[in-house]
């Protein structure tokens, strides 16, 4: 059997190669794109509890919650001034959910896997590292891992819950899942790995506060 060459430069500045390349280790194809086009109508009514649930388990955890509490760019309507209290139920609280449910809903229903929705996923990954200039948040890569973990199960339970569809249709929807949070994740590690080669190469890095958390609304 020929191997297939994958040129190792372009993989790292092409994003649509990029994709090529993982959409074929990781065989999705339109039929995935199909199955998450099946999924969302299932999904939809759940998207209020799923982003609930998602930011409550961020903020049962010191180390992720402490992002919610800094000064945030593009937050600054709700500054700690006018909520002295960072609540689950707070206005900015509730602003966050609502652009998780707009993430969800677009990568749901997304039919053409077309380069501009490509740029949408790099860029909800290259705003959470130090990538993005102003707009960066800069969360350290585990909590984005174990969170992007967490979300996929949280829609794994959702399907097993639904009994309108067959076996097999669920086990396509589920791979399906699986597949697109595998790319995502990776769109998110390509700009962390670069994060790390630019603070490998200068030898005075000024770290700054990060500025937002978990902006899924890009």
């Amino acid at each position: 059997m020929m191997d297939e060459h994958i040129d190792d430069n372009q993989i790292k500045t092409d994003l649509r190669y990029r994709f090529e390349y993982l959409s074929k280790f990781l065989n999705f194809t339109p039929n995935d794109i199909t199955m998450l086009n099946s999924l969302a109508p299932h999904v939809f009514p759940r998207i209020p509890v799923i982003a609930d649930t998602v930011y409550r388990k961020l903020f049962s955890f010191d180390i992720t919650k402490h992002y919610f509490l800094v000064r945030n760019q593009g937050f600054e309507k709700f500054a700690a001034v006018k909520e002295p209290q960072v609540t689950l139920d707070c206005a900015q609280m509730t602003f966050r959910k609502d652009m998780l449910s707009m993430y969800l809903k677009r990568v749901l229903t997304q039919g053409d896997w077309n380069d501009a929705f490509l740029q949408y996923l790099s860029q909800v990954g290259k705003i959470h590292t130090n990538q993005a200039g102003s707009s960066s948040i800069n969360v350290d890569y585990i909590h984005i891992n174990a969170l992007l973990g967490f979300l996929e199960h949280i829609l794994i339970d959702i399907l097993w819950t639904i009994d309108t569809i067959d076996s097999q249709t669920k086990h396509d929807m589920i791979t399906a899942v699986n597949k697109l949070f595998w790319i995502q994740n990776d769109f998110f590690t390509m700009h962390y790995l670069m994060t790390i080669k630019d603070l490998s190469s200068t030898s005075h890095v000024t770290v700054k506060e990060p500025t937002c958390c978990f902006r899924f609304n890009l």
